[in-house]
């Protein structure tokens, strides 16, 4: 009898062929049994079982399939039968009986570990998180002693998609229960916890594993990192960790992610601090360079900041004889253009040229012709540096923006507010919505008086995007500036401290508002602190006036003095020095 109907012998074949290879693959399984007895039990019988099975999976028929292919599986004890068996239920879209067939699966080969991170990602998908305890413990207890540790840190992975964050936590820390005494994975199942229990919001307990992990290993990097990942303004317990960690042998590594969390929140000062660490107990960790001389370069050290882009350029071109990574190429354009703009301020043009000329990779080449065009202007030819911007490819719509972003610039170094107005009202009209823009169009009116037109595009990047803190502090210190509505100055600088609150530059406007209003012990205070937190020729301007009028003559000419160091050029000083008669 032909029980194949029409089916071409070609297909009949084919269809064998797929058979005895899959036979073949369930032969090779770990979980199979290896004695005679289980080529004994394919039987006829079991043979038509499994090619009818595998018939109904190719045709559709997956609930017939997983019926069919399960009973073998429980015949033979066969490893992958069963894992078949799970595969078409799960194709089907049939979680119940995928649990089925997995549960099925571990009680006939109990040490299976295969069998049981199928039951446990199941469960998983299932969102039955309470019933994961004992396939989480068991996949621990199998894994081998030396890599417990990495099974235990990979258990996060398994939750990555679960809604409840809170279940998950509890259900880890019990199948964690019986480690987390233990002195050689102790510390690695509290951090566990303390990730789960931070995901899922509750920060005062993720501290607390964080403690605990610390308490049990002092030197491990995890109960560090954990805290350093909830390093924020609501939780200043977490950085109390990261400093007790620091204290003693810290990885570099490690150390430069506090300094990023400390550049995050505009801690400049202590970021400098620390890198001054790394670099010199690790005077060959390449991105600390990097980092130190672009925080040197804004605090005005440019003998000290040329000396650690130096030093990044030296370690970054030794290591090209090898692989270039994509960030140490990225930072060697950084070290150039940065040492450029170094040559450039102490007028040594030639060297600045050299520099730039030195950027050879093509999706920089633009950044480096705009420092050149600005190297230009700086030497009076206005014009041949505009022609230079204006020449240069444009492969995106971005490029077009720094194109014009660089024009306008260019124009205002010179003092061509009129040019620069009228460019970016051309551009602006074309992309209204480019708040960017409208706030540089501000700042243009109001270098050419229209106080008026200033505000009105201010207030209109405040509606559009409320979160825009320097519209606020703009407009606040241009008021504070021209000494009127003071009250309401303070308003809108305040208002922009609640969006930046560590901005430097915002607290100056801040302190020059209570300088304005009279109140000069507070702005003293106040622009003290701006100037410890960045030092910058404008505000170490504005400290040098409050000083002035409180008659601290001889703080005042050290304040504009440390100014002058930063920036001799800063606008604000010079006019602060020729308003108030002094000659330093």
């Amino acid at each position: 009898m032909d029980y194949y109907g029409p089916m071409s012998l070609f297909n009949r074949f084919s269809l064998l062929v797929l058979f005895f290879c899959a036979l073949a693959a369930h032969a090779q399984t770990p979980d199979a049994k290896t004695d005679p007895t289980l080529s004994s039990a394919l039987d006829g019988e079991l043979f038509y079982q499994l090619l009818l099975g595998e018939l109904n999976a190719r045709d559709g028929d997956l609930g017939a399939a997983y019926s069919l292919l399960l009973d073998a599986a429980r015949k033979t004890n066969d490893g992958k039968l069963y894992q078949r068996a799970v595969d078409i239920a799960l194709q089907g879209r049939s979680g119940d009986s995928a649990l089925q067939a997995a549960r099925a699966w571990r009680q006939a080969l109990p040490a299976s570990k295969e069998a049981n991170r199928y039951l446990l990602q199941i469960l998983i998908g299932m969102n039955r998180i309470g019933d994961t305890v004992e396939p989480l413990k068991r996949e621990i207890a199998a894994a081998d002693p030396k890599d417990r540790v990495a099974a235990i840190l990979t258990i996060p992975r398994y939750f990555a998609r679960a809604t409840d964050r809170k279940l998950v936590a509890s259900t880890v820390e019990q199948a964690l229960a019986s480690y987390l005494a233990t002195p050689a994975l102790g510390a690695t199942a509290w951090t566990v916890i303390g990730h789960l229990r931070s995901s899922a919001g509750d920060n005062t307990g993720a501290l607390d594993a964080a403690r605990k992990a610390q308490a049990m290993d002092p030197k491990s990097d995890g109960p560090a990192l954990l805290a350093l990942s909830m390093m924020n303004p609501k939780t200043p317990q977490a950085e109390a960790i990261v400093k007790k960690h620091l204290e003693g042998q810290a990885q570099p590594e490690l150390r430069m992610e506090y300094v990023r969390a400390l550049l995050n929140t505009q801690r400049y000062a202590e970021a400098t601090a620390q890198l001054q660490i790394i670099t010199t107990e690790k005077p060959d960790f390449l991105q600390a360079w990097l980092v130190r001389g672009a925080l040197e370069l804004q605090d005005g050290k440019a003998a000290l900041a040329e000396r650690s882009f130096n030093r990044y350029v030296e370690l970054a071109s030794a290591k090209r004889a090898g692989a270039v990574r994509a960030d140490t190429a990225r930072g060697l354009v950084q070290a150039y253009l940065s040492l450029a703009q170094i040559a450039e301020q102490r007028k040594d043009y030639a060297q600045a040229d050299a520099w730039l000329k030195r950027v050879d990779n093509p999706e920089d080449l633009l950044n480096a012709q705009l420092r050149r065009a600005s190297i230009l202007a700086r030497q009076g030819k206005l014009e041949e540096a505009l022609k230079l911007v204006r020449s240069q490819p444009e492969k995106s719509p971005e490029d077009a923006r720094l194109k014009i972003s660089a024009e306008v610039q260019l124009l205002r170094d010179s003092k061509q507010y009129k040019l620069a107005h009228d460019l970016l009202a051309q551009t602006i009209s074309r992309n209204p919505g480019d708040f960017d823009l409208v706030y540089d169009l501000a700042m243009v009116a109001e270098k050419l008086g229209n106080y008026d037109e200033m505000e009105r595009l201010l207030r209109s990047v405040m509606a559009g995007k409320p979160e825009y803190q320097h519209a606020y502090n703009a407009l606040g210190f241009s008021l504070a500036e021209r000494n009127t509505r003071l009250a309401e100055a303070r308003q809108l600088i305040l208002k922009a401290l609640e969006y930046a609150p560590n901005d430097p530059f915002i607290t100056d406007s801040l302190g020059w508002v209570e300088f304005r209003s009279g109140n000069l012990v507070e702005a003293l205070h106040i622009l003290q602190d701006a100037f410890k937190a960045r030092p910058d020729a404008e505000i170490a301007a504005h400290l040098g006036e409050v000083l002035w009028a409180l008659g601290r003559r001889e703080q005042a000419l050290s304040a504009w003095k440390d100014g002058q160091q930063i920036n001799a050029e800063n606008e604000t000083l010079l006019e602060t020095l020729k308003r108030l008669r002094v000659k330093l």
